[in-house]
């Protein structure tokens, strides 16, 4: 119990230093991409690079996972060619020479999430602890994200954009020293059952749910890509820039903290359909309230459009994708959210953006949360027909 103990409180810390370096380059890199004088276009396609990778990486690091049962060995090995990689970065100035770098870095960072995620849940259900103690763990992670976005903001403020390669390599070299103190507990030795994934994925119930992620990653793209570049043509400083973002931050780290409590009233699909209404509300104010007091509000709902629906996502996962095919549940998760997702709606926020403008890009986000809402509505309705069908299950 003590082992079991001891290691939540690593993965805390491999957490929030991971999310740290995520507050950095997810607010920032956009702005040191225009300070290399990329365009629209090209930014929004360095900063969807992340998401493409998403699409394979994760699910061939999900298979290697399931096939050696070593989730642990295999984060330390990517986490050390990730800090190599990204020592590249002081020699590139280029649109072609960033692009391939972010794709590079980013294929072996895709394997930290999917398999730091897996390894904590399988810890958790260990000892019957994910709805009590998996926010709480989560939350570090959104805590360094917060702490990286609110200092970045002052640090980059003062000592300007060109220092960001600089932070970035220093907190990913704290990334590789957390890897390395990571332990899991035994995972049992099991064969992978031919077909076991493919019988999982034909159910209706699990492609809708899938197809509600997509759509709920694609709706944040706009946000992840342009937001910080839209407040800074409304006139904000980097400062408040990061304020924005350390408010959004603030909120989803209550929510972890909480989380139990909406577990423990409503079901997770109810918390899912929920999210989707926030984000469209969300993303309507930003489209044509865009003054500082409507914007600041709607970056409280944060706590629901990423928090929430991220713990129910991953509650949803579990449900579904057990023993030998958990790792890969995980790593579809998020290929097909923030993969194909962010991806899809990275590209189509820069095209948007660039022909349109912000308001239409920001009307696109919430059509996308309509058709998620649409998604987990119909998720719901096949899960609710299967517990008929098969009570036992």
């Amino acid at each position: 119990m003590s082992s079991s103990r001891n290691s939540q409180y690593v993965f805390a810390i491999f957490l929030f230093f991971y999310y740290g370096y995520l507050g950095l380059v997810s607010p920032f890199f956009s702005l040191y991409a225009d300070h290399l004088g990329f365009t629209a276009i090209q930014i929004s396609l360095v900063m969807s690079t992340p998401q493409i990778t998403r699409i394979l990486g994760p699910m061939f690091w999900g298979w290697l996972s399931d096939l050696r049962q070593d989730r642990i060995g295999i984060m330390r090995i990517t986490s050390l060619v990730t800090l190599m990689i990204f020592l590249s970065i002081f020699y590139l100035q280029t649109f072609v020479g960033i692009l391939l770098w972010m794709f590079l870095i980013n294929i072996f960072s895709s394997s930290l999430t999917p398999l730091g995620e897996a390894a904590t849940v399988h810890s958790l259900q260990k000892t019957n602890r994910f709805e009590s103690h998996y926010g709480k763990i989560r939350l570090w992670g959104s805590i360094g994200f917060m702490i990286a976005v609110l200092l970045g903001g002052f640090w980059f403020e003062s000592k300007g954009i060109t220092t960001l390669p600089w932070i970035g390599f220093a907190i990913l070299v704290c990334v590789t020293i957390a890897v390395w103190r990571l332990w899991e507990p035994p995972i049992e030795k099991q064969q992978l059952t031919r077909g076991e994934l493919r019988s999982i994925l034909k159910k209706p119930e699990v492609l809708w749910f899938f197809s509600s992620t997509f759509w709920m990653v694609f709706a944040h793209s706009t946000l992840y890509v342009f937001y910080s570049l839209y407040l800074q043509q409304l006139g904000y400083g980097k400062q408040v820039i990061g304020f924005f973002w350390m408010i959004a931050v603030a909120a989803e780290v209550l929510y972890f903290y909480f989380q139990r409590h909406a577990f423990h009233q409503f079901k997770t699909d109810t918390i899912l359909r929920f999210t989707f209404v926030l984000g469209a509300a969300r993303f309507l104010v930003i489209a044509y309230f865009p003054s500082f007091w409507p914007l600041l509000i709607v970056q409280l709902f944060h706590a629901g459009t990423f928090a929430a629906h991220h713990s129910a996502s991953i509650h949803m996962v579990q449900k579904w994708f057990k023993g030998t095919t958990q790792s890969r549940g995980q790593a579809l998760y998020s290929t097909m959210s923030y993969g194909f997702g962010g991806t899809i709606g990275g590209v189509v926020a820069g095209w948007v953006w660039e022909n349109y403008g912000p308001t239409i890009a920001f009307n696109v986000a919430v059509a996308a949360c309509v058709f998620g809402y649409i998604s987990i509505s119909q998720s719901t309705k096949f899960s609710k027909k299967a517990e008929i069908t098969y009570p036992s299950n």
